[in-house]
């Protein structure tokens, strides 16, 4: 958990979807930082086991079940965090949702699901969290995007479009909200090896096929995108907004 770069004493910092994969990753970056970390996810043994691991390193936490897509939870979130920490430093929007469906396969249901945790919840989150902020004079807001906002995929129309509009809401956020202090940015990354992408990663003639196409040769592991959260969040970008990262092996140059 030790970082010798960046440091984050006494910020307080909320990671969405931080139970596993690159959110966890995230979570455990910022602590080790020295950042008191907010875990949320929906599975409280994902981010309890979270929780023990940034104790045990002696790190601050709280670990909160929400559901990004209940409005009520959200403000509950905030309230929490409020109550527990006194402020927020850092949000980082990293859960997500996605189907792997073909255009003319996927239902209706499952094109608004993949859009109400990927986009709306987060303008729902980011707006609450965004008037401490301002009181605050300043904060950062980091949405994790994909490379699959620049490329179509097949079978991933919902979760790329989802992903193309959080790159336009990073920027919108960031244009309304740079006179507060306000800095809003966003991460990208490749294929990354997490429960979420198994599907895609599990075969292992899939897995070669996919690792081919990215110029370093290998799918991401979630810890290869915590050094980009962390410079964004870090006074080293105090003059960066509204711009996305794309942490993606060279995948975009292909």
């Amino acid at each position: 958990m030790g970082n010798v770069t960046f440091n984050f004493e006494g910020k307080v910092a909320i990671v969405t979807g931080g139970g596993r994969g690159i959110g966890r990753a995230i979570a455990l970056g910022l602590a080790g930082s020295g950042a008191q970390v907010v875990v949320t996810a929906r599975t409280q043994s994902e981010i309890e086991q979270v929780a023990k691991e940034i104790e045990e390193k002696g790190g601050k936490v709280l670990p909160i079940v929400t559901d990004l897509t209940v409005p009520a939870q959200l403000e509950e979130l905030v309230r929490e965090t409020i109550k527990v920490f006194g402020r927020i430093d850092i949000l980082v929007n990293n859960a997500a949702r996605s189907f792997l469906r073909s255009l003319l396969e996927l239902r209706e249901d499952g094109w608004d699901k993949v859009f109400n945790t990927n986009v709306k919840a987060v303008w729902l989150l980011s707006r609450l969290v965004a008037k401490y902020m301002i009181e605050q004079k300043g904060g950062r807001i980091i949405n994790i995007t994909t490379v699959g906002a620049e490329k179509a995929e097949l079978g991933m129309a919902a979760y790329g479009s989802s992903k193309a509009a959080l790159k336009m809401l990073t920027r919108c956020m960031a244009r309304e909200w740079a006179p507060f202090g306000i800095l809003v940015n966003a991460v990208g990354p490749t294929l990354t090896r997490t429960d979420f992408s198994r599907p895609l990663w599990s075969n292992p003639e899939l897995a070669k096929h996919v690792a081919s196409a990215i110029p370093l040769g290998r799918i991401a592991e979630p810890e290869d995108i915590v050094g980009a959260v962390l410079f964004l969040a870090s006074d080293a970008a105090s003059f960066i907004t509204g711009q996305t990262i794309y942490v993606d092996g060279g995948s975009l140059t292909t």
